[in-house]
């Protein structure tokens, strides 16, 4: 074994045993391994050292002890942390105990007496497993947060920015003033804010004010008191009343009137507005985010938009570039969308060609993310025999017939990218063996019928052994 193959093989192993000449005898041989073993006596201190000297790469439980069933104590285990490896350690002749133990989730048992060998093979499959798994979550995790934060799909560096400006501003009280392109994904940003935010279990209420009527838009945001017009048999609670301690949206700020403008700028300041015909002042707390696809500079100058407004929304601005300033996200936004359309279609999921990412990479995107989404939609309605083909404004429609090297299908399919770096790896610590304890399958928490089927939609051909870590590398 490589000298880096059997240090990554250490690890961290609990013995769960009364039986002193059993953990003597574990211990000096897992010791040799170069393992740190601690021993428990019984369940309760088991059950003490696992929770508080962790992680634990591995874990042996013996199936009777003392104070507990250790079936039991290996459910236990499975609540509190389904990754981490257990062995049980069994009396020869008790096979159903095995067995059951098997069912429960245990990785495999020991029988007494403990062949050297045997245990050395199990403890370091067990060791890897562990950490595998944990690998595995790690890597979905992180590759989660790079490609995807919230709802929103982008790995460049200009959506990087974004993510980082939201971790920043999300936690505070200020005003958000997010600028883009129609079709960019402004709202999504609002909502990542809200969500991040300490007021993420409050309502978060969006004003669509370009789409509000003026002469309806103050109503609706300020309500009104009973009696205060004809026909206002009742009160009615604005918007602002409604998202109390929560966030509001307004979506296209630089449609709202100069009197809108006015009153907004008192809920910012002073935290409190009039309802229309009422006598009282009314309190609200609420976070506002206002959104635009207008330069709200310009729009002062030419006196549509108040100055003293503007400087109180842009305590802290967030500019979203078009999609094609950021054409290496089109991939994983085109995926997403056509997983999304799929699903919601009920469709089987369809993928993209080499070709047919480039000419999406080329075009230019009027409508941003939101005309891309048009346009798969679109796709997958009119697919015909599984295949997709786009039509982009003043391009021919793409797909169909392709080249041999044109029809290779792309794995742009949400997350198909890491898929297929945890199975390659799996394979590779395994060398390449799907089935039986320490398998593939087992590795990656499924079973070998389900990976064999994964690997051949993901064009992994299980021989080619040798590959593998020049695949990972």
């Amino acid at each position: 074994m490589a000298p880096e193959t059997a240090a990554a093989a250490r690890g961290r192993i609990l013995i769960v045993d009364d039986e002193p000449v059993v953990t003597d005898v574990l211990g000096t041989l897992l010791r040799k391994e170069g393992h740190d073993v601690l021993v428990a006596p019984d369940a309760a201190m088991g059950r003490g050292m696992f929770e508080t000297r962790g992680p634990w790469d591995a874990v042996l439980v013996d199936v009777m002890l003392p104070d507990a069933n250790g079936l039991d104590v290996l459910r236990w285990i499975r609540e509190r942390d389904p990754d981490t490896a257990v062995l049980m350690i069994t009396a020869f002749g008790t096979v159903e105990s095995a067995v059951t133990a098997m069912k429960l989730g245990a990785f495999h048992y020991l029988t007494k007496p403990f062949k050297n060998e045997e245990v050395r093979l199990l403890v370091a499959q067990a060791v890897r497993t562990t950490r595998l798994r944990t690998e595995n979550k790690d890597l979905k995790r992180e590759l989660e947060q790079r490609y995807r934060y919230e709802k929103i799909v982008g790995k460049s560096r200009a959506m990087q920015e974004v993510y980082r400006f939201i971790d920043q501003v999300a936690q505070s009280r200020a005003t958000v003033l997010i600028n883009g392109e129609s079709g960019t994904g402004k709202e999504l940003v609002a909502h990542a804010i809200h969500r991040r935010s300490p007021r993420a279990d409050e309502p978060f209420v969006i004003v669509n004010s370009h789409s509000i009527p003026t002469e309806l838009l103050e109503d609706n945001l300020f309500g009104h008191s009973r009696g205060a017009f004809t026909g206002a048999n009742a009160s009615k609670i604005g918007l602002l009343e409604v998202a109390d301690r929560g966030t509001v949206l307004f979506d296209e700020i630089s449609t709202v009137t100069p009197e809108v403008q006015t009153k907004l700028l008192r809920v910012i300041q002073d935290k409190e507005f009039l309802p229309l015909g009422a006598l009282e002042n009314k309190l609200v707390d609420v976070r506002i985010i206002a959104a635009t696809n207008e330069d709200l500079r310009q729009l002062i100058q030419v006196g549509r938009f108040r100055e003293d407004l503007y400087y109180r929304l842009n305590v802290f601005p967030i500019a979203i570039a078009p999609l094609r300033d950021r054409t290496e996200d089109i991939p994983a936004l085109a995926a997403d969308c056509i997983d999304n359309s799929c699903r919601r279609l009920g469709v089987p999921i369809l993928t993209l060609t080499r070709s047919q990412v480039a000419s999406l990479q080329s075009y230019d995107w009027p409508g941003n993310v939101r005309e891309l989404q048009n346009v798969i939609e679109r796709a997958v309605i009119t697919a015909r025999s599984g295949t997709l083909r786009f039509e982009l404004p003043g391009r021919r429609p793409t797909g169909g017939s392709t080249s041999k090297r044109e029809e290779k299908i792309l794995t742009y399919a949400h997350l198909k990218n890491i898929e297929r770096e945890n199975l390659v790896l799996a394979l590779h610590q395994t060398n390449g063996r799907i089935s039986g304890p320490g398998g593939a399958a087992e590795l990656l928490g499924t079973n070998a019928s389900t990976l064999r089927s994964r690997l051949k939609a993901m064009g992994i051909e299980t021989e080619r052994r040798t590959s593998y870590t020049q695949e990972i590398s």
